[in-house]
C-alpha cells in the first residue's frame, strides 16, 4: 500500500474555484508508481502504473470496428482502471489484501479522487472505473483481458531485455484465463514467440 499518500485526502486541498489541478497532480502520483510485481521480480527499470494504464489505453484502440462494444468507452475505462493506484498503490497478490479489503480502499481512494472534479466528470470518472472493477459488460470483460494481456506481454519484452531473466509466474497466473476471442488470438501469438 502507498503509505507516503494513504491518510492524504485530496477533497481538502480542492480549489474553491474548481481547478483540476489537485486532479491531475493525483494523477502525477501513477508516474512515480512501480508496478509491484516487477519490482519484487528484480526488473531493472521496472515500469510505471502510468506506463501500464498508457498501453492499456492504446490496446483500447486496436479493437476491430466489427467488435460490437463502444472502443472509446473502452479506451476511457484503460486510461482510469488503475487511477485509485495513485492513493492505495499497486497492491499485488503476493501483498496478501483480502479481494474485499483491496476493494474498499479503492473505493475510498476513487470517491477521494473523483471529489475534487466538477462532479459530472467526477462521476463519469468513477462510474467507468466501477465499470470496469464489477466485470459485467463487454467492454469491462474486455479490459480485463487487456490488462492480463499487457502483463504479460511486458513480462516477454523484460524478459527479452534482460538475460537470464525468467518470469514464469506471470504467465501461469494468467493461463487459460482469458475470456474474449480476440485476446486469446494474441496471446497464442505471444506464447508463440516467447517459446522460439
Amino acid at each position: 500500500i502507498n503509505a507516503e499518500y494513504m491518510g492524504q485526502t485530496d477533497s481538502a486541498h480542492m480549489d474553491p474555484h474548481g481547478s483540476p489541478l489537485p486532479f491531475i497532480h493525483t494523477v502525477f502520483r501513477l508516474k512515480r508508481t512501480l508496478r509491484t510485481g516487477w519490482v519484487r521480480s528484480g526488473v531493472a527499470r521496472p515500469e510505471s502504473v502510468a506506463e501500464h494504464m498508457y498501453r492499456m489505453g492504446v490496446l483500447a484502440l486496436l479493437i476491430p470496428a466489427d467488435m460490437p462494444l463502444n472502443r472509446d468507452r473502452c479506451v476511457k475505462i484503460a486510461l482510469v482502471h488503475d487511477l485509485a493506484e495513485a492513493i492505495v498503490g499497486d497492491i499485488a497478490p503476493s501483498d496478501n489484501v483480502p479481494k474485499e479489503e483491496k476493494h474498499r480502499l479503492e473505493l475510498e481512494a476513487m470517491r477521494s479522487i473523483t471529489s475534487t472534479l466538477d462532479p459530472a466528470i467526477g462521476t463519469e470518472i468513477f462510474d467507468l472505473w466501477n465499470e470496469y472493477e464489477q466485470g459485467e459488460t463487454p467492454e469491462a470483460r474486455l479490459l480485463k483481458d487487456f490488462d492480463k494481456f499487457e502483463m504479460i506481454c511486458q513480462a516477454l519484452e523484460y524478459e527479452q531485455e534482460q538475460p537470464p531473466l525468467q518470469l514464469n509466474d506471470f504467465f501461469e497466473s494468467t493461463k487459460d484465463r482469458f475470456v474474449t476471442p480476440l485476446v486469446r488470438g494474441w496471446v497464442a501469438a505471444l506464447l508463440q514467440e516467447r517459446a522460439q
